[in-house]
């Protein structure tokens, strides 16, 4: 037996103990990828659920079961969305932070705590004790006494998002601007046609990129010149294919971009083609 690598397998082990607390993270990228893999099956379950009410695709259902090959297969596809997704933009993930981290040191020295959140373009405004955000649906964060984290991320678009669980420390993750892949779009932009229409059709192209900010049925049809019903069935064969979701507020439903679908947009077809070559594939 190779005694280096037996003295390395205990370190990253020992690493894997020392489990971050939310919010921290971690920067080794095998670390990071241990613990996910070492997430305990009823939270795996529990927490796939939430992206699958109904019944999960197959692959996601042995990941939910913690099958040793779905979750090998798992750890292969985050390493592949690393190096394609993460690692070229890493200079530039790096400044966007470091910038990030200057604004708010700079709100924080000069008004404390108050002006450190009014430093915060996403925060709307107050509503007695709490803060009001964007948020694509009604969803309070308490905090119970418990410190949050406010985490800036460069691949968080639109509005901030915080943990399902509410159980976990609280954690709020803010986009930090411009959003990735927002230079490339108004280049689109200004040649009148969407690289992602040769996939899914030129309206439907249309009605995905209008869904950037939530929209109803009637709010899409009459911004994209079509009739309500066509809108309506080209919503529902794109929340079908997971690139849309639809909530229900009050009387009226909202249609907005799933993550999936502002990777499409964003013109991450390499990356989505490996994670469903890795992750998928071997299940079909």
């Amino acid at each position: 037996m190779d005694p280096t690598r037996s003295v390395a397998t205990v370190e990253k082990f020992s690493k894997c103990l020392q489990r971050p607390r939310p919010g921290q993270g971690v920067a080794d990228l095998e670390v990071g990828i241990d613990l996910v893999l070492g997430t305990p099956k009823n939270r795996l379950a529990r927490e796939l659920s939430q992206l699958f009410p109904k019944a999960p695709p197959r692959g996601f259902r042995r990941l939910g079961e913690g099958v040793p090959r779905a979750l090998e297969l798992l750890g292969e596809a985050l390493r592949r969305c690393y190096a394609v997704a993460v690692e070229p933009y890493l200079p530039a993930i790096r400044a966007a932070v470091a910038a990030d981290r200057s604004v708010r040191a700079e709100a924080a020295l000069a008004s404390g705590p108050r002006g450190l959140l009014d430093s915060y373009d996403t925060v709307l405004g107050r509503e007695n004790d709490a803060l009001v955000t964007d948020y694509p649906f009604d969803r309070g964060l308490r905090l119970d006494g418990r410190p949050p984290a406010i985490v800036p991320a460069f691949f968080c678009v639109r509005t901030p998002v915080t943990l399902a669980d509410p159980h976990l420390d609280p954690v709020l993750v803010h986009p930090l601007h411009p959003a990735p892949g927002r230079p490339a779009r108004s280049r689109r932009e200004t040649t009148g046609q969407l690289p992602v229409a040769q996939l899914i059709g030129p309206t439907r192209a249309m009605v995905l990129d209008a869904l950037e900010h939530p929209r109803t049925t009637t709010d899409l049809a009459g911004l994209l010149g079509l009739t309500p019903p066509t809108t309506s069935r080209h919503a529902t064969v794109l929340r079908e294919a997971g690139l849309v979701e639809s909530r229900r507020q009050g009387n009226r439903v909202f249609h907005l971009r799933t993550r999936l679908g502002d990777a499409l947009m964003n013109g991450a077809l390499q990356l989505l083609v490996a994670v469903w070559t890795v992750l998928f594939r071997p299940f079909v």
